[in-house]
């Protein structure tokens, strides 16, 4: 069955479409009109090897929050779709990665219940025009609604961007092998029998 899943969603602030194939090979089309978010959910898509296509038409006029925001609900709605009833999972990942002087740890649980545990405290408020603080906000909004167990956390780092960097690659990696077939299992991961 086709891991697949496309996601539409407008509200007065936004509207966009997402559509994911989490057996993909990272080809990503990205269009939310932020161009250090594009840059960001690039790596998601390359390092998480989810084909991943983004197309958001926001109020950036206000600012980016909406826009980022919004994106992370519909990207994790579609995560979840994609998963459908998460039969031969692996279920949990966790990943450290570097990017210069910043490493971040992700770690992921494909449990149902959405939550973001966040430690990456970010000393710039900006890169560029971008709101260091989106970042959290975007997956936030991730977690809750792909139904997954999101742990962030900055082991080191100084540079906003080396940071949000690591942050999304790491995620990435992490979803890569959580949401992997295991051969070795051929139903749903959990002792409750559903996640």
């Amino acid at each position: 069955m086709a891991r697949t899943a496309t996601v539409a969603r407008k509200t007065g602030e936004t509207d966009i479409l997402i559509t994911v194939d989490l057996d993909g090979t990272g080809k990503t089309k990205i269009d939310s009109g932020v161009g250090f978010f594009d840059h960001m959910l690039t790596a998601l898509g390359r390092h998480s090897l989810i084909d991943l296509t983004v197309r958001c038409k926001g109020d950036t006029w206000v600012d980016d929050h909406h826009t980022v925001e919004d994106v992370g609900i519909a990207l994790g709605d579609a995560l979840r779709q994609a998963l459908g009833d998460k039969r031969g999972i692996r279920r949990f990942a966790d990943v450290a990665v570097p990017l210069d002087e910043a490493l971040v740890l992700a770690a992921v649980d494909i449990s149902g219940r959405g939550e973001l545990y966040w430690d990456v405290p970010i000393g710039p408020a900006k890169v560029g025009t971008f709101d260091t603080e989106l970042g959290q906000e975007f997956f936030i909004g991730f977690a809750r609604n792909a139904g997954i167990t999101l742990h962030l956390r900055e082991l080191c780092g100084s540079n906003a961007h080396h940071i949000l960097e690591a942050a999304f690659k790491a995620c990435a990696r992490a979803l890569r092998v959580a949401c992997e077939s295991d051969p070795r299992v051929d139903d749903v991961p959990s002792t409750k029998g559903v996640l």
